[in-house]
Parts: C-alpha cells; sequence; structure tokens
C-alpha cells in the first residue's frame, strides 16, 4: 500500500487547523504523530478516516484520491484502534473481534465461517486465545486494547490509524502492546500512531511528525528531527537525550535513543 498526503489542509467550518502536510509512507513503515494537546493530531487522523473532509490537499492510496470513496470502501483500506472504548454492553470478545468484519458484510448479513476463520487468525497474530471466552467489559485496560487491535486486524486493512493507543496503560501493557505495533510494521502493515511519549518515536517508529500550534514542526526520522531544543519549544519542558546502547530495528543498526527529563533550574535544579 502506497500512502500519501499531498499539501494536505484540515480543519473545520473552513478554519484550518493543520496546513501544509505532505509525506508517504510505504508498507512496513510506522508514523509516529508527537505534539501537545491542541495542535491537530485527532483533525489530523479524522481527515485520513474520512470522518471529515480535507479543507485543501489529497489523501491517495495507491495514487487513488479517498475523498468519494464509500464508508464501507474506506473501513477495508483503514483500521481505526481509538484510546480505549468502553461498552455498557457485555460483548463477548470474539463478538467485539468479529464487529471488524462488518465493512465486508452485506445489510443484515452475519458472519460465516469466513469471517470466523480471519477473526481467529487476527487472535493468533496477537497470541490472546486466552481470552476468546472472556467478556470484553471485564478485561483490564492493556487486554481491551490488544482486542481493539484485533478488531482492527479482522478489518484486514492496509494502514492501522492508532490514536494514543498505550494513554491508559500501565507500563508493561505499553511495552506490550507497542512490541504487537512493531510486529505488526513487519508483517506489511503501515502504521500511523499518536504518541505524548517521544521515547516510543525511538523505539517503533520509521518516521515522525511533530506538530505545534502553527501547524507542521518537523518530520523525518526520529534521530534527525527529536531534539532536546525541539522538545523544549514543543513541551515547554528541559530534556536530554542519550543513547541507549539498543540497536534499532529500523535504522541501520544505529542506536535508540531516549528522553531524560532534566529538573528546572528554578525548581532547584
Amino acid at each position: 500500500m502506497g500512502f500519501e498526503l499531498k499539501g494536505l489542509k484540515c480543519g473545520y467550518s473552513n478554519k484550518a487547523v493543520l496546513k501544509g502536510i505532505s509525506f508517504t509512507m510505504d508498507a512496513g513503515e510506522v508514523l509516529c504523530v508527537l505534539g501537545p494537546n491542541g495542535t491537530g493530531k485527532t483533525t489530523l487522523f479524522k481527515t485520513i478516516l474520512g470522518l471529515i473532509k480535507p479543507l485543501e490537499g489529497q489523501i491517495l492510496f495507491n495514487g487513488e484520491n479517498s475523498m468519494h470513496w464509500s464508508r464501507s470502501k474506506m473501513a477495508q483500506v483503514i483500521g481505526y484502534i481509538p484510546q480505549a472504548q468502553n461498552t455498557s454492553f457485555p460483548f463477548g470478545v470474539m463478538d467485539m473481534i468479529l464487529m471488524g468484519r462488518t465493512a465486508h458484510l452485506g445489510n443484515f448479513a452475519s458472519p460465516s465461517q469466513k469471517d470466523k476463520k480471519i477473526a481467529e487468525r487476527a487472535i493468533d497474530t496477537l497470541g490472546i486465545s486466552y481470552l476468546v471466552k472472556r467478556i470484553f467489559t471485564e478485561l483490564s485496560g492493556g487486554e481491551k486494547q490488544l482486542v481493539l487491535i484485533a478488531r482492527a486486524l479482522a478489518q484486514e486493512p492496509e494502514i492501522l490509524v492508532m490514536d494514543e493507543p498505550t494513554s491508559a496503560l500501565d507500563f508493561g501493557n505499553q511495552l506490550k502492546v507497542l512490541s504487537h505495533v512493531r510486529q505488526l510494521a513487519r508483517n506489511g502493515l503501515t502504521i500511523i500512531m499518536a504518541s505524548h511519549v517521544p521515547d516510543h518515536a525511538f523505539f517503533y517508529s520509521t518516521k515522525v511528525m511533530l506538530l505545534n500550534q502553527g501547524g507542521l514542526f518537523g518530520l523525518g526520522k526520529a534521530n534527525e528531527i527529536i531534539t532536546e531544543k525541539g522538545l523544549r519549544e514543543l513541551y515547554g519542558v528541559n530534556v536530554k537525550i542519550i543513547q541507549t546502547g539498543i540497536q534499532s530495528d529500523y535504522e541501520d543498526n544505529s542506536e535508540v535513543r531516549m528522553c531524560v527529563p532534566l529538573q528546572n533550574k528554578q525548581n532547584g535544579g
């Protein structure tokens, strides 16, 4: 899947939130979108998902403009994984995952054996067969997130859009979910993921987009565009970027970096 944003301008009621967004992605790449709250990450995702129309520019999938696609076709190409999903109805885990097949079913149709096999394949990919007989509302945050990823995989998309998939998770579950994200990319999925943690970009992405209140702040490889100065300008905090000694899976054996917060001088640091 070749994916491209070309001169994209997006916002609401003809008021631009982001403009001049252009980039391309190939199968297996992970784009991590970083930036403070209110800088347009959700607006960008809604535009890519076809929930709001671009004010200008194009969103291209294999050279085809998606603006006039049906909701069904969009769902067959793009899977969406929200931060979290709460439901009051006690759906079973398998039922939740089978909902991912909706885009491939006709009106009032029920999932076939083929659909169930595709759902089972998504379950096997994530290694969550132990959850199949559980009730979704009774799962932990990390387990729910893995089920939502499995539901998106059952759509058989070519692109996954993930809106801060680890925001409500503890440290262990964050690593578990992100490890699955990295494996899915190795299997050929194109992934666009929002995060508030620069370290996620260093460890799990091939490209990074930095957004600030003025729009696009930077776009490129994490080790090139995530800098101490840039993070200070974006988030208003002082950090030190250090080498970890860990080799990156993505960038020609370069060392992965991580951010260490520094205490501000006015606070006695």
